[in-house]
């Protein structure tokens, strides 16, 4: 039995009639903690034990604790997905309709807003509470999918007001909604048209970045350093005032080309580097050393048709450890971890076990979360999920299904029937 070193003496919900569990604490070949005949019990926010039934009701109070059967399902952690840009205005279903198919280069011809700058104008055209009710719906459907943690960058602001008005919707959102919300300032994420490139470097760093850390609005401060974006100097500078200020670090890096990024990310220490399409392998093994966190997104590659999909063997070879995340985005409108779980299997070589494992551990390490969340061990917070398959394997095999019937976070129960939540 798993029982946390100071014991819970009561439960306030007990979930039984599990075909498995999955704790996702690895134990031998088995990475993710693969259980069947255990109980999960809760305590208020935490989780006070996992184990047989006998000693689940032996170590605690059950008396006052609500019983959940979940029939034969299967009880995972919730997914955390660490890499998305949550708050934006507008849609770019137009241009992503467009690129079927024509080149990028047809579609502008038509007229059609494209890119990062797309969504900059509709970000700007739209208020706070617009911006909030759009953050709203896409953080509903996550949720319904299993995600309890989702970080949200901003960077479709571009200016000062309007990328501390990103940040403040995440605030709400964290407060309105039940699904945690991580905020990460990524102001460095294109180069706005109506200032010169030096002077909004300056602007970041003397400005936005101070203010960010001043208002308690991010936890982390990323930067897109690539081919055409900012350089492996302008990202350092902007990395380490970001440090500076108490922001740790993470990394758009080699989406597209290397230019030298992942060394550099790995001698500060960022936490995590995302994308990776185009690392070398020196660069993959740097980021190991470093314990930096890679985080890959099968779906943006998919969304996109990435010329040069990232290599997820390689990485793990070099004993990087990865994690998965939607990158919901205009351009890559992807809501579900399990969709992107099914593409890492299918497309990347992940197992369904190192997929599963890669979208609560992994991504909880992304972000510097793994002590409270990502796997099921008492004093951990009761995020999961509830399945309605028979094996974990389902997941991955019944594509495009989405396979939740309950999530529970912090220990509230949330059923779901006809797409709605009951709480």
């Amino acid at each position: 039995m798993t029982l946390s070193d100071n014991p819970s003496s009561r439960a306030t919900l007990v979930i039984t009639g599990a075909e498995e569990v999955l704790t996702c604490e690895p134990s031998g070949d088995d990475l993710v903690g693969r259980r069947s005949g255990v109980w999960v019990a809760v305590d208020g926010e935490r989780i006070a034990a996992v184990g047989p039934p006998a000693e689940v009701e032996m170590e605690l109070d059950l008396s006052s604790a609500d019983v959940l059967d979940v029939s034969g399902g299967v009880v995972a952690p919730g997914f955390v997905d660490c890499h998305t840009h949550l708050v934006f205005g507008g849609s770019r279903a137009e241009e992503y309709g467009a690129r079927m198919t024509m080149s990028p280069a047809e579609v502008r011809a038509l007229g059609i807003p494209t890119g990062i700058q797309a969504t900059v104008a509709m970000t700007r055209a739209e208020t706070l509470q617009e911006l909030l009710t759009g953050a709203q719906e896409r953080a509903a459907s996550m949720f319904r999918c299993g995600t309890t943690t989702v970080e949200s960058k901003s960077g479709y602001g571009l200016s000062v007001e309007k990328e501390l008005e990103m940040l403040r919707v995440n605030r709400k959102l964290d407060a309105l909604h039940p699904i945690d919300v991580v905020g990460t300032f990524l102001g460095a994420h294109d180069f706005p048209r109506e200032l010169p490139r030096g002077a909004y470097i300056d602007l970041l760093l003397e400005e936005m970045i101070p203010r960010v850390a001043e208002e308690g609005l991010a936890e982390f401060c990323d930067v897109y350093c690539d081919d055409g974006y900012y350089t492996v100097a302008e990202t350092r500078r902007i990395l380490e005032a970001g440090l500076e200020h108490g922001l740790a670090g993470k990394i758009h890096v080699d989406a597209y080309e290397d230019i030298g990024g992942a060394e550099m990310a790995a001698e500060l220490g960022v936490v995590s580097a995302d994308h990776l399409n185009y690392t070398t392998r020196r660069g993959m093994g740097r980021l190991a050393e470093a314990g930096t966190v890679g985080v890959v997104m099968p779906a943006l590659d998919f969304a996109v048709q990435h010329p040069r999909p990232f290599d997820a063997r390689a990485m793990m070879t070099e004993g990087l450890t990865l994690a998965l995340a939607t990158d919901l985005c205009p351009g890559c409108w992807a809501e579900s971890m399990q969709f992107v779980m099914q593409l890492a299997c299918r497309l990347y070589r992940f197992s369904p076990a190192e997929a599963l494992y890669a979208s609560t551990v992994g991504a909880a390490r992304a972000l510097g979360l793994e002590g409270d969340r990502g796997s099921l061990e008492p004093g951990k917070l009761a995020d999961l999920q509830i399945w309605d398959v028979p094996t974990f394997e389902d997941v991955i095999y019944r594509l495009g299904n989405n396979a939740v019937e309950t999530v529970i976070k912090r220990g509230r129960v949330y059923r779901f029937s006809g797409g709605g939540a009951n709480g």
